[in-house]
């Protein structure tokens, strides 16, 4: 029996000195996010250990919802402001679960 859901890690690292900003500018997704059609799950975390490393853990629907997500006005307005706040393009992995 196979699970449809789709499950996400994306990865950003901010630059140093931009942490609290690149914090500010993820912890705005979340809530609308969570609202939108197939959003199973959708939290983010910081590294204990490197407080620059932030990622995000989802589950969607489908992969149909995941591509409406990335494709969002919230989504698209937060790409614009990773400008200066990271170091490299989000790291983002799409995944299947096995068992």
């Amino acid at each position: 029996m196979s699970n449809p859901t789709v499950r996400v890690v994306a990865r950003l690292v901010a630059l140093p000195e931009k942490v609290e900003e690149l914090k500010a500018v993820l912890s705005g997704l979340i809530e609308p996010t969570r609202v939108e059609d197939g959003c199973i799950q959708y939290e983010l975390y910081q590294n204990q250990a490197d407080p620059t490393d932030f990622t995000f853990v989802e589950e969607w629907a489908s992969s149909a919802a995941l591509d409406a997500h990335l494709q969002s006005t919230h989504i698209q307005e937060a790409i614009q402001q990773l400008e200066g706040l990271v170091g490299a393009a989000p790291d983002i992995r799409r995944y299947d679960k096995v068992v």
